[in-house]
């Protein structure tokens, strides 16, 4: 089967839905699949080797140009071309923060509308090459802010679309309004030219199945899986209890209330030697959060027992795992799943996540963690304190968390769910393609 896969970039930070695409592409060219990802907007930014399209098709920069209008939106082609080379998009990424919400509610709304949108020249170019080039068998958008696109993509190449959700309903809900109330509508109006969803959790499944108005039979769920090649439990327990964080360094995955956790927990006493490891990605947009709890530790006298680590390798971030007694990353949104946690896991590390989104749905079952009331930093220090306090019953969480990774969150696992649902909806486009003069029926 050909398999093209549409994955926004980040341009200058890992992002988990890259990561999480970019395993599954590889994944699905193992079991003898033609799967091929196609960066969208900017350079994907990923800790595994994969396969890429050479071109980067919707450049950030070209689509706030069309979105602008004027003259600015009719450059040549030329000139068009040379704006999405991957170095100035790389360097535009590093100046700006080109994904935040506050500032992107028109070009969200124009990207929904399709060919209705100011992006017409990029959807012809995106669907010429679909169809020329590629032929796909099934076509795979990232996350739902791409499905503007799908309604050309079926009518153009005649066949199925399949759209993967994680994650975007905080997006659109910080957009400002109207934006927001807008987005949700034209989701709505264009989950009709999708022939299947697929939410990486229940949870997140079930969220956008009624935001979405979604049919019957048009949500599957397959969970999130990783590549487990170097992961492996470390032989001893570190030497000074040790708390670790990996995601991005930024407000909304909780660092200031991570820190706060930490200093609840020293000035407790109760475990005075614990010591606080802080890893992922970092953009220049973040480094004004981590100054700000850098100087609240420094105030604290507690700087030295604080490490930060960012933008890693995988070797590096497998590493540091490793060195772990404990993962936590105190989110300040409901995540549809949270990769962190299997790679944790992995590792043989147990995690404490707060009580929302899908961590209950991965937590309780495996056994491989705890649960904390969110927004409290006093519970989180608890959950910390009767881990560490506990050394041989967090070990075993881990390895239960060990476990569940390698019989349920495996990349080859994940593969073989995701290539069940194309495989339906590629049967399904089949037998429902119109003959020659006919008119296609209804899916």
């Amino acid at each position: 089967m050909r398999i093209a896969q549409l994955t926004p970039g980040t341009g200058n930070f890992h992002c988990g839905s890259c990561m999480r695409d970019n395993a599954l592409v590889n994944a699905l060219r193992d079991l003898g699949h033609d799967a091929l990802m196609i960066p969208m907007y900017l350079p994907t930014v990923v800790d595994e080797p994969g396969h890429e399209d050479k071109d980067i098709y919707y450049g950030g920069i070209n689509v706030y140009l069309e979105q602008k209008g004027g003259l600015l939106g009719k450059l040549p082609n030329w000139l068009r071309r040379k704006l999405d080379s991957p170095k100035l998009l790389n360097w535009a990424a590093g100046r700006s923060d080109m994904t935040k919400p506050t500032e992107l509610g028109e070009i969200t709304i124009s990207m929904l509308r399709g060919e209705d949108g100011r992006q017409t020249r990029e959807l012809d170019k995106l669907v010429e090459h679909l169809r020329d080039d590629l032929k796909p068998d099934v076509v795979c958008l990232s996350n739902v802010l791409l499905i503007g696109l799908a309604r050309q993509i079926r009518e153009r190449l005649n066949v199925p679309v399949v759209c993967t959700m994680h994650g975007e309903h905080s997006f659109i809900d910080d957009l400002p309004s109207p934006y927001n109330d807008n987005a949700w509508a034209l989701l709505k109006e264009r989950a009709r030219d999708v022939d299947a969803f697929i939410g990486v959790s229940q949870w997140y499944g079930d969220l956008m199945r009624e935001r979405l108005a979604m049919r019957d039979g048009q949500l599957h769920v397959v969970l999130n899986g990783i590549l487990l090649d170097g992961y492996s439990p470390a032989e001893s327990l570190p030497h000074s209890p040790t708390i670790g964080y990996l995601a991005r360094i930024c407000w909304v995955k909780g660092i200031e209330f991570l820190v706060d956790a930490f200093l609840e927990l020293r000035w407790r006493e109760r475990i005075h030697n614990a010591k606080l490891r802080i890893c992922g990605s970092m953009t220049p947009g973040d480094e004004k959060v981590v100054q700000k709890v850098k100087q609240r530790l420094d105030e604290a006298g507690m700087a030295d027992d604080v490490e930060f680590l960012p933008n890693v390798t995988r070797d590096e971030k497998i590493d540091f795992l490793r060195s772990l007694s404990v993962l936590s990353v105190p989110t300040r949104m409901d995540e549809s799943f949270g990769l962190y946690v299997l790679e944790a896991w992995a590792a043989g590390v147990p995690v404490v996540q707060p009580r929302r989104g899908a961590f209950p749905e991965l937590i309780e079952p495996s056994g491989a963690g705890a649960l904390f009331d969110a927004d409290d930093p006093k519970a989180l220090a608890a959950a910390w304190e009767e881990l560490l306090t506990n050394p041989a019953e967090a070990r075993e969480m881990g390895m239960r968390g060990r476990d569940a990774v390698l019989k349920q969150f495996s990349v080859e696992r994940m593969a073989a769910d995701a290539l069940k649902v194309y495989e339906q909806v590629v049967g399904t486009s089949q037998r429902t393609a119109p003959r020659e003069g006919e008119a296609p029926s209804e899916p």
